[in-house]
């Protein structure tokens, strides 16, 4: 018998449980209402100044204007070559009409979701969603689902999207809100053939225009000479080709040199044009950069190294192997020339100026030393970073790399207050983390490459960022086998198993663990060898629940529990327990489930397992309820709930409600059981997510 003492429900509720009155308990278990969805503007700051591009924003005026309903939503496609200033003219239209898209604005960067030149438009559907207020946990997995939930969540919405750096329309289909009321406007720098079905209209976004060149100069650089010398300034204007990006570095460059008149300033990157025969532009940002402190330019020519966008100080400090502070006098040196772009949370290289950075590093660092050194160095850091936010965040758990020392003493490791500082720097840093998953490989370190992987499995188990992390895992897998480490070669497959299944690709994933079991056959007989093997044979067992072979999956869980018992990992017992109970419950073995998670479930709170002992507790409800036994299962369940929302875990709050709705209809209760069904449907569509989904 379930001793029915062990819950967590106050005394009110434990008491209108035992007398039957699930009203009550209604009253107790929902406190505040599902919170509004906040309205999002992911636009960055407007800059101090725009110039012109008048005919571009009256042709996009004038489409919203007649854009009709019946439609779909009006996609404005921005076609021009790099550093044309497209996506400043997007977000510029999209400030200047929030008023009439009210419903939020959101932002996605195809290049940042762009690997191999293919976007992962799964992920940049996410992006949206996440933007939208949708957990991670809440996101469908498949690219049709996640769209299907954008649908649902904009569907006549007066919302406003601006999708930068598409290459193709296929990648901008499935990012479309389902709203005649919606803008999207779209950046490429070429024409998007592929959006037919969709109400788009292409504005070309040429150079500047001389004139509107000169003044943007102007507002760049507060300067006499301007005035005092309009042909050199016609003549710089002109030699930038009329690019945003080239005249920002060119304004910076002619303040910089204010005793200098303008005329011999042009007249020197004139005479570089014909020396060395390359383009003005290329000339002004090799002005920019010779004009550069030591310290300023070496940055610079590293900077590509970093295969994440974004810069911070403590990566900059990294690549220079220097104290923080003196790599942020860089970065601002660097920003006070034009080459970097500030942001909130660091700054960003143009991919043109990105270009020439890494030609100066070549042309410097013919043999490529100082740049090995350099990414070294940064794999070395973020290796070492990883591994202390995977500790604090996941605690003691199966790792095979150490921690490696610190490389540099002058660079300080990173502070973290506690355990959502260090998962939130997992995702803030996932871009590099994976990219330098890649970068080790190709240069050989392929321990780091394979360790790099062991934090972004804590990582992965949160944000589900399938493509990225399939990548990742897949290299890890190389890298391993490569350094002929045989527990990575087993655990990096196991893991690399998991997103494989969770996308429906199970022959894949079977393979991956065929191998890794094959593998473990060779291990020792140490602990470590044998909780690793045990595990091996647990991912067996999760892809066989995953297709539905329940007694596969059953004699999988008994053959890991066994080797947990034999070597007295009193955890491996409690989770095989666990999920054997589960098993059973799936598969319809009502009794037996109550018995093997009545006693997961006291292992766990003898372990003062939280998360294990809800859930488990939550399972055992449920076999408790199939079994016939309601009354038993109340308590459990609800004591679920009070864990789910201890957590913030909706999805484990909506599978609750929906079984406390079951224990109602099967009390003969059906207004009460509607009331908890209605209750996680408010919860589910605040997410967007379909019928069906996030159930029991």
């Amino acid at each position: 018998m379930v001793d029915e003492t062990r819950n967590s429900l106050d005394g009110r509720a434990e008491t209108v449980v035992q007398a039957g009155r699930i009203g009550e308990l209604h009253q107790h278990l929902y406190g505040a209402e599902v919170p509004p969805r906040p309205v999002p503007c992911e636009l960055p700051p407007a800059p101090g100044w725009f110039e012109n591009r008048q005919d571009e924003q009256v042709r996009i005026a004038r489409a919203v204007e007649e854009h009709r309903a019946q439609r779909g939503p009006l996609v404005v496609a921005l076609t021009g070559i790099g550093g044309i200033g497209k996506s400043a003219l997007g977000f510029h239209v999209a400030r200047s009409l929030l008023d009439r898209y009210p419903d939020g604005a959101l932002y996605v960067d195809l290049d940042e979701a762009r690997r191999g030149g293919v976007v992962d438009v799964a992920d940049a559907v996410g992006e949206l969603l996440g933007a939208l207020d949708v957990p991670s946990e809440w996101r469908e997995r498949s690219l049709g689902g996640r769209t299907k939930q954008l649908w649902r969540l904009t569907q006549g919405k007066r919302i406003v999207v601006v999708v930068d750096n598409a290459r193709y329309g296929t990648e901008v289909i499935p990012l479309l809100p389902a709203s005649d009321h919606a803008l999207v406007i779209v950046t490429s720098q070429g024409v998007l053939y592929d959006l037919a079905g969709t109400a788009a209209v292409e504005v070309p976004v040429g150079p500047l225009a001389v004139d509107d060149a000169v003044r943007l100069l102007g507002h760049l650089v507060t300067d006499p000479r301007l005035t005092q010398e309009p042909d050199a300034v016609v003549d710089l204007a002109r030699g930038c080709g009329g690019l945003p990006a080239a005249l920002q570095v060119a304004g910076q460059w002619v303040r910089k040199y204010r005793r200098r008149s303008l005329s011999r300033l042009v007249a020197e990157l004139v005479a570089e044009l014909h020396g060395k025969g390359i383009p003005m532009v290329e000339a002004v940002w090799d002005a920019a950069y010779e004009a550069l402190a030591p310290e300023a330019a070496r940055l610079y020519r590293l900077l590509p190294q970093l295969p994440d966008p974004r810069v911070r100080e403590l990566t900059a400090a990294v690549l220079l192997g220097c104290e923080p502070v003196t790599a942020g006098d860089a970065l601002e040196e660097l920003e006070s020339a034009g080459l970097l772009e500030p942001l909130a949370d660091g700054w960003r290289m143009h991919g043109l100026l990105r270009g020439h950075a890494e030609r100066r590093g070549r042309q410097e660092d013919p043999d490529g030393s100082e740049r090995a050194r350099a990414r070294r160095a940064s794999i070395a850091w973020y290796r070492r970073q990883a591994a202390r936010a995977d500790l604090l965040a996941a605690g003691s758990r199966m790792t095979f790399a150490q921690i490696p020392e610190r490389v540099n003493a002058l660079v300080p490791d990173v502070e973290f207050a506690g355990k959502p500082e260090a998962l939130g720097w997992l995702e803030t840093h996932r871009l590099a983390l994976c990219g330098y998953v890649r970068l080790s490989f190709d240069d050989g370190l392929y321990e780091d490459a394979w360790a790099l992987c062991e934090p972004l499995w804590t990582h992965f188990l949160d944000h589900q960022h399938y493509a990225d992390i399939t990548d990742a895992f897949r290299t890890a897998v190389a890298a391993a086998d490569r350094a002929e480490h045989l527990p990575a070669m087993v655990r990096m497959r196991c893991q690399l198993a998991r997103p494989l299944w969770e996308q429906g690709r199970y022959e894949e994933a079977a393979e991956q663990l065929r191998h890794a079991l094959s593998a473990a056959a060779a291990l020792g007989r140490s602990t470590a060898e044998r909780k690793l093997a045990a595990s091996t044979v647990e991912f067996r067992g999760l892809l066989k629940a995953e297709t539905g072979d329940w007694a596969g999956a059953g004699a999988d869980f008994e053959a890991s529990k066994a080797i947990h018992t034999d070597i007295g990992n009193a955890y491996g017992v409690l989770l095989q327990t666990y999920l054997l109970g589960k098993t059973a419950l799936r598969s319809g073995r009502h009794q037996e489930a109550v018995a093997l998670l009545d006693e997961a479930h006291r292992m766990a709170e003898d372990q003062q397992r939280e998360r294990i002992t809800a859930r488990s507790g939550f399972e055992l409800g449920r076999a408790l309820r199939l079994a016939g036994r309601p009354d038993e299962a109340h308590p459990l369940v609800s004591a679920a709930l009070d864990a789910a929302r201890a957590r913030g875990s909706r999805t484990d709050e909506v599978r609750v409600l929906k079984e406390l709705a079951g224990l109602a209809e099967d009390r003969g209760d059906a207004s009460d059981g509607q009331e908890f069904r209605t209750a996680a449907d408010r919860i589910a569509s605040r997410y967007g997510a379909g019928s069906g989904d996030q159930s029991s």
